[in-house]
């Protein structure tokens, strides 16, 4: 599988995992204190040939994933579930511990954001479904995140995320169902 798009992931590792899945080009950030010069190169690879940005599913790649985002906008954005990405032995989380298939998924199911969209779903639709606030909050948001394609966040960042990623309020339903449903298996 060929990518146009360059990949933005954050270290070495996470380069050699995805030249096994796909045939891509990759910038590393380095780390989360991503500097000037690589925002520079990440900027010109958006201007000649797209960006995808693949960064681990813990609180340093979504802070990374943001700082891009703000800094780079127009991007296309990738997200590995957390489930997927986790070293044989559970101690670590982050792009290299995924398997080629879940990082050819996860690249197949880029999506753009836009920080205009309409608001179809509210806080508080959030709150009633169950997703924020409660014993079941995470593990919904978890799961409808992931079957949304939008990845794992928190309760204050998950209305941000819905409206970044056009999600209607069809597709928000859907996906609660299908979580319930699962929740009810």
């Amino acid at each position: 599988m060929k990518i146009k798009e360059i990949i933005v992931v954050e270290g070495k590792d996470d380069t050699v995992k995805i030249k096994l899945a796909v045939d891509a080009d990759t910038i590393e950030t380095r780390g989360s204190a991503v500097d000037d010069s690589v925002i520079e190169q990440i900027r010109h690879a958006q201007e000649t040939r797209g960006v995808i940005i693949l960064t681990d599913p813990d609180y340093p790649g979504q802070r990374i994933r943001s700082l891009i985002d703000e800094k780079v906008p127009g991007c296309r954005h990738a997200f590995l579930p957390k489930n997927e990405a986790i070293e044989k032995h559970g101690r670590g989380v982050g792009v290299e511990h995924a398997s080629v298939e879940s990082i050819r998924r996860a690249l197949r199911h880029a999506q753009y954001t836009d920080e205009e969209a309409v608001e179809e779903i509210t806080r508080e639709d959030l709150v009633t479904a169950g997703l924020i606030g409660g014993p079941t909050a995470k593990s919904r948001r978890e799961a409808i995140g992931q079957k949304l394609k939008i990845g794992y966040v928190n309760g204050k960042q998950l209305h941000k995320r819905l409206m970044m990623f056009q999600i209607t309020g069809e597709q928000f339903a859907k996906a609660l169902a299908e979580v319930l449903e699962e929740e009810q298996s």
